[in-house]
């Protein structure tokens, strides 16, 4: 970017390291031109629009600011969500690295919210900068405190305590809204009113009016029209507000009212009216977010006014292909022999083999006694089948609460990934011998999850469960559909079903005596054995690592590994405290204490700006493209993938990441659009939801004819690609 003279080089580098600490003050040599910082980089505020502060900098000739030396942080009452910052000129640092720097002049957008009763928004605004030109100083980090008036337009009430407001804001909040700032949500038909008129047969004009503190996305809406063959709708959308979303990135709202001309293509044939089918979604500023929404109203063209100035009810919606008959369309006898096949299968899935060693060696130092062998059967079986009930009354429960999740959906949570990354450390280092929990009450096992007794046995089947949800075996896929949409107790009896396939082959051999022969004798090989099992426990926690890696960045990163170094300290100590005094034991506990401060922090971790990453050759899901290539009669793959997904995985490396697969989408011209639900993105879970699919791995392939589209197995093969481009491409 610059260069220095030799004899200054040495000074400069003393001076940054000083200056990224905060602690250096500007070097006095040949500085009396420069400007102060406040004057080198004039800020000011605008907090006229309810729940966004915009800051403005004008920054003098011959300086620049840091993009990434940029920080805000709330006072009493405040809570801020991510700023939105333009893209900056990109060059090398000599020592930061690669920088995106501004000149002139820059602007920035942080949403905000309010606790109850805060009048004053009072925030600190951080930044550094430099100058340009000789004298090249650069400037400490510098922080204003800004305290600025609240406009009236943002709600400071808080709703009561238990209120279904309360309740709802807890479950569905998209923002922080932890001090209490939104009132109770409105239901959706009064907070989204949906109308339409002609203008004349080719013009529509479509409007949505929300009350204060509204919003709806543009992006989340679609229109079609209803039995009308030939025709198609073309929205010009009015400039909307630029918004933060903390999942779908930023985006564009609509407050108050958003008026919408679309031009009706095609020929109208002496069309009297026309139906126009919405579906959209939209939230309350802090507060709830709905899921998508269906109306439909009629539009009399001739009279140019929507039939009865109301909306009528929409029909509903025939389901995709491949999904299209729904997943009660199988019986609960299908179900439950799916389910049971499906968890059977889960047994051979990469994700659930690690676990599954620790149950094994247990099983084989039993030798020949029977009722040990029962024993480790029951109590394993046990923990699985409480944990397959309680995960799936969990998902059943915020199902019905409104809320989207499914198979998987757990190792969306970054605490979960690190605690689980955690555990497996920990089970790997009792299999290595490093620590034998329990060897003062007589158990000789290593690790809770590896010992003999029934705790480990029970422990072992709900690590099992857990470790599971990121694979997908064939059958599942249709059973957990039906356990989605089936009633309560046929719900939890599929479940149940899945369970007693993952727990069938340790059943089996705990009872089957004929089976249990063939297992080879104990001896001291098992110890051997033992050690070497645990390593893939430390590969599962490897692969956990580079999951969060993808969820929360490097800081993520760094914390867990400091927690499992911890960890990793507190087993050894442990170990060495038997047979020492209290106060060695009470080091055990301190230690102990301190691994939970780096996962404290990893909770609240927020996610990379930069966590999106374009691929080449392929397209970000979004229902807005999605629906403009189909327009233009493109033909889509839809991949819905998540990091943590084994199976996803697995078709990636096999099928989709191939030279075959590329070359498949030039020769049939087929757009590969992908979805990221590695964390929890409302947008793919209505998509999964549409196509009654309990998680992912989910894909779909959409003709250029304009069909519906069609659902393919989960599990990828290359012949059965190309068998379903071809045929869309028809």
């Amino acid at each position: 970017m610059r260069s220095f003279p030799t004899g200054r080089m040495a000074i400069r580098l003393v001076a940054w390291l000083g200056l990224l600490l905060g602690t250096s003050p500007l070097f006095a040599q040949g500085t009396d031109d420069l400007l102060p910082v406040t004057e080198a980089y004039k800020l000011s505020s605008d907090a006229a629009t309810p729940g966004v502060l915009k800051l403005h900098w004008t920054i003098a000739p011959d300086y620049y600011l840091y993009r990434g030396r940029m920080k805000f942080k709330g006072g009493d009452g405040v809570s801020l969500g991510e700023a939105q910052l333009p893209d900056g000129e990109k060059h090398h640092d000599e020592y930061l690295g690669d920088v995106e720097t501004y000149h002139h002049n820059v602007d920035a957008s942080i949403p905000y919210s309010v606790a109850a009763g805060t009048t004053r928004l009072k925030l600190s605004v951080q930044y550094q900068g430099c100058h340009e030109v000789d004298p090249k100083i650069c400037y400490p980090p510098h922080t204003e405190q800004l305290d600025v008036p609240i406009p009236a337009g943002v709600d400071t009430k808080a709703p009561a305590a238990g209120s279904l407001g309360a309740a709802l804001n807890q479950l569905g909040n998209r923002h922080d809204t932890s001090a209490g700032v939104v009132g109770a949500p409105l239901p959706a038909e009064q907070a989204f009113r949906f109308e339409a008129l002609a203008q004349n047969p080719q013009h529509l004009l479509l409007r949505w009016t929300m009350p204060k503190g509204y919003y709806l996305y543009r992006d989340q809406t679609t229109l079609k029209l209803k039995d009308a063959a030939g025709l198609s709708l073309t929205p010009a959308w009015p400039a909307g507000t630029a918004h933060h979303d903390e999942h779908y990135g930023n985006v564009t709202v609509y407050f108050d009212q958003v008026e919408l001309p679309v031009t009706v293509e095609g020929d109208l044939a002496g069309r009297k009216q026309l139906t126009i089918e919405a579906r959209f979604q939209g939230c309350q500023d802090g507060g709830l977010c709905y899921p998508l929404m269906t109306r439909a109203v009629s539009v009399d063209l001739a009279s140019g006014i929507a039939a009865a100035g109301a909306t009528v009810p929409a029909t509903p919606e025939q389901p995709p292909a491949g999904a299209a008959t729904g997943p009660l369309q199988v019986s609960l006898i299908a179900a439950l022999l799916l389910a049971l096949g499906g968890g059977l299968v889960l047994n051979l899935m990469p994700c659930v083999l690690p676990v599954l060693s620790i149950k094994a060696v247990s099983v084989l130092e039993s030798g020949g006694n029977r009722a040990t062998a029962r024993r480790h059967a029951l109590f394993y079986t046990a923990g699985v089948l409480c944990s397959f009930v309680a995960l799936g009354l969990g998902i059943l429960a915020l199902r019905t609460a409104g809320h989207a999740l499914g198979w998987g959906s757990q190792l969306q949570q970054p605490l979960l990934v690190g605690a689980l990354a955690c555990v497996m450390l920990a089970v790997g280092l009792s299999m290595s011998g490093v620590v034998q929990f329990g060897a003062t009450l007589g158990n000789t096992g290593a690790g809770l999850a590896a010992r003999s007794g029934p705790a480990g046995d029970f422990f072992t089947g709900v690590l099992a469960v857990v470790v599971a949800s990121p694979c997908t075996a064939p059958f599942m896929g249709s059973a957990l559909a039906y356990a989605f949409a089936a009633p309560m107790l046929s719900a939890l009896l599929v479940f149940l079903a899945l369970g007693i396939g993952l727990a069938l082959p340790f059943l089996l051999i705990g009872f089957v005596p004929a089976l249990a022969r063939l297992l080879p004798k104990p001896g001291r090989w098992m110890e051997t054995l033992k050690q070497v099992l645990a390593f893939p426990m430390y590969l599962t926690a490897v692969w956990l690592v580079w999951v969060l890696a993808n969820q929360r960045g490097a800081d993520a990163v760094g914390l867990v590994l400091v927690a499992m170094v911890l960890l990793a300290m507190t087993l050894w100590w442990f170990e060495r405290s038997r047979s020492r005094g209290v106060v060695s034991k009470c080091a055990v506990v301190v230690l102990a204490a301190a691994t939970l401060v780096p996962m404290y922090l990893l909770a609240h971790v927020p996610p990379p700006s930069n966590a999106t990453v374009a691929e080449a050759g392929v397209v970000a899901y979004s229902p807005g493209k999605l629906a403009e290539l189909r327009a233009a009669g493109t033909p889509v793959f839809v991949d819905m993938t998540a990091d943590w997904c084994v199976t996803c995985k697995a078709n990636e490396h096999t099928v989709l990441d191939t030279q075959k697969f590329r070359d498949l989408l030039e020769r049939t011209g087929t757009v590969y659009m992908k979805g990221d639900w590695t964390d929890v993105n409302p947008t793919i879970s209505a998509f999964l939801q549409e196509y009654h699919s309990p998680g992912v791995p989910l894909y779909v392939v959409f003709p250029k004819t304009g069909g519906p589209g069609k659902q393919l197995s989960t599990v990828l093969t290359s012949s059965l690609v190309e068998h379903a481009l071809t045929e869309a491409t028809r």
